[in-house]
């Protein structure tokens, strides 16, 4: 499945702010099996083949624990390649005692876990495409339980050591103040589609008939306020466009909406949704 390549828009990378990098370090590597690509002081990234980021995790100066009930993320999702790695990493998280949510959603099997700071963690695997089942262009999304016993099978038993280089970042889920005016940013301003709807509380976007790139949900209230710009939680994401023509395709509907672009001195161009989730468009 080629759901994040070209010429798929989708989420490429996201970078988090943690408490305690040491701390945070230790766990990314030695809980969800990240490898460093490159560290500093109070910032570092990481991979899953040596090459690209997935996730970086920076402390910022004064940083102040998470605040509760506010914009920002929701979880990031680790997408692996099998359902085997699944059960692997599954057998790796009961070893190590690791509080875990699970559920199957009919597209995909997943795995919740908190990182040490309260970040969100969603570990899946996505079932094959030919399977979702599709209502028009509505795809059939539930939250039933996983059949942890047949997962584990499929992981042998042998021994978890590492994300498979084929990982990918699958999907970002944030809060969200309101659902329309954000709605609109990442459609008509990004060019997602809208694919599920939870009710008046939650929708999932995608580009290419994926089951979603990016969520969004209202559950910590609606007119939830932005967290404070140190504390711990989402830093930014990055959207991946399939060209510069698609980029600035998209960068124009975003000013026809009155959103503010921004161009970078290191060259990268910037925006926020109406919540303040900051986002990089890539290309």
């Amino acid at each position: 499945m080629n759901f994040h390549q070209h010429p798929h828009t989708h989420v490429s990378q996201v970078k988090i702010k943690v408490e305690n990098i040491k701390r945070s370090l230790n766990y990314y590597q030695e809980v969800i099996g990240f490898r460093i690509l490159d560290q500093s002081p109070n910032r570092a990234r990481l991979t899953a083949d040596g090459h690209s980021t997935l996730l970086t995790i920076e402390q910022p100066e004064n940083v102040t624990r998470k605040q509760p009930r506010t914009t920002g993320l929701y979880h990031f999702a680790i997408l692996l390649p099998e359902r085997a790695d699944l059960g692997r990493i599954l057998n790796h998280f009961a070893q190590l005692n690791i509080p875990l949510g699970s559920s199957d959603h009919l597209v995909s099997e997943a795995l919740y876990l908190n990182d040490p700071d309260g970040n969100g963690i969603e570990v899946y695997w996505d079932k094959p495409a030919s399977t979702w089942k599709w209502n028009g262009d509505q795809v059939e999304m539930a939250v039933d339980p996983i059949d942890a016993k047949a997962i584990l099978a499929e992981g042998k038993g042998e021994p978890w050591t590492g994300l498979p280089p084929q990982t990918m970042m699958g999907h970002i889920h944030l809060h969200a103040g309101e659902l329309n005016e954000t709605a609109e940013f990442y459609t008509n301003g990004l060019g997602f589609e809208v694919v599920s709807k939870f009710g008046n509380q939650a929708l999932f976007i995608s580009t290419g008939g994926y089951h979603h790139h990016i969520g969004l949900n209202t559950w910590n209230g609606v007119g939830a306020p932005r967290p404070a710009r140190n504390s711990v939680g989402l830093s930014s994401f990055d959207v991946h466009f399939p060209s510069e023509e698609k980029r600035n395709t998209a960068i124009s509907r975003l000013k026809t909406l009155g959103t503010q672009v921004n161009y970078e001195q290191n060259g990268k161009i910037s925006t926020e949704d109406p919540s303040g989730n900051k986002l990089y468009l890539t290309i």
